[in-house]
């Protein structure tokens, strides 16, 4: 479940609307929904979403004019429009405001998980963060460990040796490698084994189960998870 994005649905038709909200709230864990474009507007202003999807055609306030609106003061958000049919002078309208994707209804549910999953990654790389387990986050720019809205206190060569794991997360670290890193200050001490292992053991009392896996003979594997 994914808790450190939001995504707003913007979309009248209510069929479509409350589908797309039970969908994605087995994937998203804060899903907001609007009936039409003001009601988004407002819904906006109070939750800033992440990612926005929004109709093409709605009451009160059309999609174009609702992301004209956010783009005067936020280009950060990620938005995609949904719309029922390929219109080409809308599409050209739509292509100064920095969207994501222009996506012809009805859209196959796997094309959009799809889509979503990599505009949630290319937040997080922006954001600097590394999902290391529900509620659980790690910052490769500050290198702050986030767990449960609050920071875990790390040692400083707890620090250097996650540092370490999450630079190459999904890959194989070897002891010597950890070594090397929590060791950076002082690059002449001896290797020690038991100095990794200990670290290792400290950081996995701090860290969701199952994070870091040892792979014999080999070294230690940093799992990212969504």
């Amino acid at each position: 479940m994914i808790d450190d994005i939001s995504v707003l649905i913007a979309e009248d038709e209510t069929q479509l609307r409350e589908f797309m909200a039970e969908y994605l709230q087995l994937i998203f864990k804060n899903v907001h929904t609007a009936a039409d474009g003001m009601e988004a507007w407002r819904l906006y202003e109070r939750r800033r979403p992440d990612i926005i999807l929004a109709d093409i055609h709605m009451p009160r306030l059309d999609g174009l004019s609702l992301i004209e609106k956010i783009r005067e003061h936020d280009r950060r958000t990620r938005i995609i429009i949904l719309s029922a049919h390929s219109e080409k002078e809308k599409l050209l309208q739509a292509i100064g405001l920095q969207l994501v994707k222009y996506l012809i209804k009805p859209v196959a549910s796997d094309t959009l998980k799809t889509l979503l999953l990599d505009v949630v990654d290319e937040i997080r790389r922006e954001n600097g963060h590394l999902p290391l387990g529900e509620k659980c986050y790690w910052n490769l720019r500050t290198r702050i460990l986030t767990c449960d809205g609050g920071e875990v206190a790390l040692k400083p060569k707890e620090r250097k040796a996650l540092a370490r794991l999450c630079e190459h997360a999904g890959q194989t670290v070897s002891p010597y490698d950890l070594h090397n890193a929590m060791y950076d200050d002082d690059p002449d001490r001896e290797y020690s084994y038991h100095a990794v292992t200990s670290t290792i053991k400290r950081l996995r009392a701090k860290l969701p189960p199952d994070t870091i896996t040892t792979l014999y003979g080999s070294g230690y594997l940093l799992r990212k998870k969504s």
